[in-house]
């Protein structure tokens, strides 16, 4: 695969990543749960079945609702009715481990407030899978110098995981330190927290040319591509289920407008883990695409939707949709990668913002 060269990198992916797409049985129940976390109900759109099944390749009627946050212009959400969901989606577990795995991660204010809800859902029976806060030192902030306990200011993260049955969220509280481009907390909601500031998925494979198609086909900025060890982490540990001594390996791609200073840097990434070939982990990748309940497909902009249709089919992708006008009037089409997971494409509207 090839880098988009000059006449075509006008077509590709941009900004922050869009929206994560959420399967849910009942709109305006979901529209109340996310009003909690600082979302607004914008446009509501709805394709009949057989406009469904040419788009997303899902032959069910479709009403969706885009919830804002702020002015953001990403990290945003789409919920999705369909009238006959494929599957229930990816469940509840303790951890975020799976192939096909999709997760939102968000800045909050008040970690332990979080933390407080999800042990009341815990205690009420309600279905939920919950990691409690964990602190990660972050050493790239700190300088690497290990701080002295009660001495020195530790800088770094609090990060919990709650796992719903439509929903799994990450949430994170900053300490000692601040970005002011990653997230936008809404001080005014219930669980004050921002936008998602990243969105996630996970592999399992040794061939680290997996992602190329991200960066060389569909435009993205790989920011970051590191190998990570166990026993540094403390909080993928948990998160990811990680068996004693198994390492994983971290690929960012980045709004392109970011930077690597802590002022420079914008929300909206894309967080690749892949973990080895030999990882004992199920896949269910078939719980993780257009018509299922719960996280089940990402949104990237583009500039030009038809030009990257071309592209994609040209570059390994499957299951490519013919360019179609979606719920809310844009042009747009679905494909799946080479990884196997599932994406939606967006035309951006010409000098005037998408939603």
């Amino acid at each position: 695969m090839s880098k988009p060269n000059d006449q075509s990198a006008h077509a590709a992916c941009h900004s922050g990543l869009f929206e994560v797409c959420v399967g849910v049985p009942d709109l305006d129940t979901s529209v109340e749960y996310f009003a909690s976390f600082g979302c607004s109900a914008g446009p509501r759109g709805s394709l009949p079945a057989a406009a469904a099944k040419r788009l997303y390749g899902v032959d069910s009627p479709l009403e969706s609702v885009r919830l804002l946050h702020g002015t953001s212009d990403h990290g945003l959400i789409r919920l999705m009715h369909w009238d006959q969901p494929l599957n229930d989606g990816l469940g509840v577990e303790s951890h975020l481990r799976c192939i096909g795995s999709r997760w939102g991660t968000r800045l909050t204010n008040n970690v332990l407030g979080i933390a407080n809800h999800a042990q009341a859902a815990l205690d009420a029976g309600e279905p939920i899978g919950i990691i409690d806060p964990l602190l990660d030192v972050i050493g790239e902030v700190a300088g690497g110098a290990v701080a002295r306990p009660f001495l020195d200011p530790i800088v770094g993260v609090r990060e919990m995981v709650v796992v719903q049955p439509l929903y799994r969220q990450v949430f994170f509280q900053r300490f000692g330190y601040d970005s002011a481009l990653y997230g936008s907390i809404a001080t005014g909601s219930l669980l004050q927290t921002s936008q998602h500031t990243h969105c996630g998925l996970m592999v399992a494979t040794d061939d680290h040319s997996v992602f190329d198609f991200y960066d060389q086909v569909l435009g993205l900025k790989r920011w970051m591509d590191a190998p990570t060890e166990y026993a540094k982490s403390r909080g993928g540990r948990a998160v990811y289920a990680l068996p004693p001594g198994e390492n994983f390996h971290i690929v960012d791609f980045d709004d392109p407008r970011s930077g690597h200073t802590r002022d420079d840097r914008r929300s909206g990434k894309l967080k690749c883990i892949r973990l080895p070939g030999n990882a004992t982990i199920a896949n269910k990748l078939a719980q993780s695409r257009a018509g299922c309940l719960g996280y089940s497909a990402y949104t990237w902009r583009c500039g030009d939707v038809v030009a990257m249709r071309q592209r994609i089919a040209a570059a390994g992708a499957t299951d490519v949709s013919d360019v179609g006008t979606d719920e809310f009037g844009a042009s747009s089409l679905s494909f799946v990668a080479p990884d196997g997971y599932y994406w939606i494409l967006v035309q951006s509207a010409q000098g005037a913002q998408t939603w």
